[in-house]
């Protein structure tokens, strides 16, 4: 036995060991209750970073931990390893994507299992490869079967230097891309759509069957969806048969409306404009076209438009009012229209009072003022005909009933999110498994083609897909009547690669299926899904919108796919900036105790930040777990911070964690050495010492407190501190020959098992046992041992503290003034003193009452 605790002597011991046992693979048992633990899989990058090891560190306690409990458990990992950084490292370096993306899942894979995370390796997944993406390319057919996937001409978000599309949500708030960080611009292209739209009402609805979701994730996949009741109504165009439809939430102050807009690319646009402004309306059109979404809809930018010289009729009061076009209004979103009601909306009010357009108030609170702002309240319909006097809530139903009698309008209910546009032009994603047909149009690939594979031996130049110059590939004929046709060159957005694969991972193997349904009707949902805050909108509206068209076609048979989510916090440290300069400066170059730039000497700001090469704040896990062994850094991730909130790297803490593994080493090795007593079994509390009984207390109260701090919140940090009292109370115990203390050290390795599974493991063979720490079973607290025979007693004088007295615990009032009263603490303090009153508090206090 080693003396000493050498982590990397035993680390890759127990990691082989647990390889060759299979303890990590997915039983076949189904008598147990079943646990699905999943954690988002990565993107392939070749490196781990510490938010890697904070991820996945935490479903790994989960799942070792639902082990020891007796559940069946499902923890697989896989790859999300289509995209863009692949196809960039083909162009720049000229490797192949599948070359790059290979060697890079192997390299991961490798620092994976150094990690010790109990992952099922024979569950994997990987979206680039063909056995899979045939999977995600019949899904999508499956979606087009239904009616679910479409077709058609839009203005998207295009990538200048990916030269690709993007959807909006992945358009930062500055109008980035959110890869290359270039300027988005608008381009009109004919791409694929999945109708999410058709799910919004249960989507939005089905966020109340999440309990175990974080709110925070729920309001914003809620405000995504955004749900709005209100009006459709049709102003006529002045000359013209065609009308223009607005959608709005307001439609009691119809009779406030002083203009409408249209998007700049609305197909009316062209109609309206009069001869007179058409070169204006078209320069204003160019502009607008090379602004993104986020720049043409954000609050704090002044708004463009300009009048098209064309008319519309109010249908309420036959007012003509101008038709205008302005950046603002997206002809993607709603009716591609909005009416201009400058008195009540605040853009509009800004709008109107910018060009000067009439502002007509209908709404009053109680009297009609002049308006500085837009009054956007209820109150009172006034200025508004037959509907004058009527409350505007109250108002909002007649005026929709109004329209409805005359036809020119009716409710509705719109929502804020759009149809998902997954065309990507694109080399490095799944092929969209369709072919184009001069005679047929659109054909599906037969199911007996699949996969469309992607060619191989292409010539990548960075300037959109290569699949449209390769004639070989993309020329075909047609499946229906033999005509040459082409293939769609439109790779899918790697989204669809993960928004099913959670269901694929029960049944990896299968080559016939997308996958058994009884098999995947078995896990899901997922029970508990672990990753980051960023994917709240994008992966996970996404997921739930797959698992509810999956059930639909009969495939699965859950509503949602994810029972229960942590968002895990970011890992952050000191980061060192010229507040000058802007830039950053590594902290191996800085003097801790008077930070400066060294090459301008300029003070330097401190504060905690995200990891990042960009930052030089980042820490390689490699080498924290090379100086202090995987187990450490385990401990200080999970005891730093709890798992929801950010983490602050520190030194200082890891060496503390490593310092605790070390005193548990000591503390188990010295009681292997002679062998001790077998652990304590109970039965036999009366003949236990004193010592006995306040250890054993202190071993239960660890295993009741530590199985509280993993149910709920998994409070890991809290339960890391009861094994340390575990730990603590182990030293200083005086019975380390006793049964009990036996007791003591099993339930401390047992309880430290799911946290540093490695030292976990070898500890528990060093106590005498053969078989794994980790087909143990989890320790259930002897609340009997929780019961104390003393309690601490307070003694109080003028309701002043003295000191406290131990006294028996099942004493009643009579006993426990007279403990007080005789005790050496009382007498003192009530010497030369007259006791006026008693009060006596059971279980806590007693306190004197005196005179002189």
């Amino acid at each position: 036995m080693d003396s000493k605790y050498n982590p990397q002597s035993i680390e890759e011991k127990w990691q082989q060991i647990w390889a060759e046992q299979n303890l990590d693979q997915m039983p076949e048992d189904t008598e147990k209750p079943k646990f699905y633990a999943l954690s988002m899989f990565p993107y392939p990058s070749g490196s781990l970073h510490m938010g890697h090891v904070r991820n996945y560190t935490i479903i790994d306690v989960i799942a070792r931990l639902k082990r020891m409990q007796g559940y069946r458990v499902l923890n697989p990992m896989g790859w999300d390893a289509f995209g863009l950084p692949a196809e960039n490292a083909a162009i720049e370096r000229g490797i192949p994507p599948a070359k790059w993306t290979y060697e890079n899942i192997a390299q991961m894979k490798g620092l994976f299992r150094r990690l010790g995370i109990s992952f099922d390796w024979t569950k994997e997944v990987t979206t680039c490869s063909p056995d899979y993406y045939k999977w995600t390319q019949w899904l999508f057919l499956q979606f087009l079967e239904a009616g679910l996937a479409y077709q058609k001409e839009a203005a998207v978000n295009w990538d200048p230097i990916d030269q690709t599309v993007l959807a909006n949500e992945q358009v930062d708030n500055e109008g980035r891309s959110w890869r290359s960080g270039a300027k988005v611009e608008r381009k009109l292209l004919r791409q694929w759509f999945l109708k999410i739209t058709d799910y919004a009402e249960q989507l939005l609805n089905d966020l109340d069957k999440l309990p175990d979701w974080p709110e925070r994730v729920k309001l914003m996949q809620a405000n995504w969806i955004g749900k709005s009741v209100g009006a459709y109504l049709e102003f006529p165009i002045v000359g013209m048969d065609e009308k223009i439809a607005v959608f709005t939430t307001r439609p009691d102050t119809i009779y406030g409306v002083s203009y409408v807009v249209l998007a700049p690319e609305h197909p009316l646009t062209q109609l309206v404009t009069t001869a007179d402004q058409k070169a204006a309306v078209d320069t204003l059109i160019k502009e607008v076209a090379l602004q993104s979404e986020m720049d043409r809809t954000a609050d704090d930018k002044p708004k463009r438009g300009i009048p098209t010289g064309g008319k519309a009729i109010n249908p309420f009061n036959d007012e003509e009012i101008p038709i205008w076009i302005a950046d603002y209004v997206l002809y993607e979103y709603g009716t591609g229209a909005v009416m201009g009601v400058p008195a009540h909306d605040t853009r509009d009010f800004k709008f109107a009072n910018q060009y000067q357009l009439p502002i007509k108030v209908v709404i009053v609170d109680d009297d009609e003022v002049p308006l500085t702002e837009a009054y956007t309240e209820p109150g009172i319909m006034i200025n508004s005909e037959s509907f004058n006097g009527m409350d505007s809530i109250k108002g909002k139903a007649a005026i929709i009933k109004s329209a409805e009698n005359s036809g020119c309008g009716k409710a509705r209910v719109q929502y804020r999110l759009r149809d998902w546009l997954i065309s990507r032009q694109r080399y490095w994603g799944a092929p969209i498994p369709v072919i184009h047909c001069p005679n047929c149009g659109t054909v599906p690939v037969p199911q007996s083609d699949l996969p469309v594979l992607l060619p191989e031996n292409v010539q990548f130049t960075g300037k959109g897909s290569p699949l449209g110059k390769m004639p070989e590939w993309v020329n075909v004929a047609c499946p229906n009547c033999g005509t040459p046709a082409h293939r769609e060159t439109d790779t899918m957005d790697t989204f669809m690669d993960s928004s099913w694969y959670f269901l694929r991972y029960p049944d990896a193997q299968n080559q016939e299926q997308v996958f058994d349904s009884a098999k995947t009707n078995d896990w899901m949902p997922v029970d508990q899904y672990v990753g980051g805050i960023e994917h709240a909108i994008l992966h996970l509206l996404y997921s739930r919108f797959f698992t509810k068209v999956l059930r639909d076609r009969g495939l699965i048979n859950c509503d949602e796919p994810f029972k229960r989510l942590l968002t895990q916090g970011m890992v952050q440290a000191k980061a060192y900036k010229n507040p000058v300069t802007g830039k950053y400066v590594a902290a191996s170059d800085v003097d801790q105790e008077n930070p400066k730039d060294p090459q301008t000497g300029e003070a330097l700001e401190v504060f905690y930040e995200k990891m990042s090469k960009s930052k030089y704040n980042g820490v390689d896990p490699l080498e924290v777990m090379g100086k202090y062994g995987v187990d450490t850094a385990r401990m200080f991730i999970l005891f730093k911070a709890p798992p929801e909130k950010d983490l602050e790297w520190d030194d200082a803490d890891v060496e503390g964690q490593f310092r605790f593994l070390n005193r548990v080493w000591r503390v188990v090795t010295e009681f292997a050495s002679p062998p001790a007593a077998p652990p304590y079994q109970g039965g036999e509390k009366d003949v236990l010492s004193k010592a006995e009984k306040d250890l054993r207390r202190a071993i239960h109260t660890a295993i009741k407190e530590v199985r509280e701090d993993l149910e709920g919140e998994y409070q890991f940090n809290t339960a890391v501190s009861e094994m340390m009292k575990l730990n603590n109370a182990l030293a200083d115990a005086k019975c380390k020959d006793s049964p009990v203390y036996a007791e003591g050290i099993n339930t401390l390795i047992l309880l430290l098992a799911p946290f540093s599974p490695h030292i976990a493991d070898e500890l528990w063979h060093i106590i005498g046992n053969s078989e794994s720490v980790h087909l143990q079973t989890w320790p259930i607290a002897d609340l009997s041992a929780l019961i104390t025979d003393e309690i601490t007693l307070v003694i109080q004088v003028m309701g002043k503290t003295r000191g406290t007295i131990q006294v028996p615990s099942g004493a009643d009032k009579a006993a426990l003034e007279n403990y007080a009263r005789e005790s050496d603490l009382a007498k003192r303090h009530l010497e030369g003193k007259e006791i006026k009153k008693v009060i006596v508090v059971p279980g806590k206090l007693v306190n004197f009452v005196v005179s002189g």
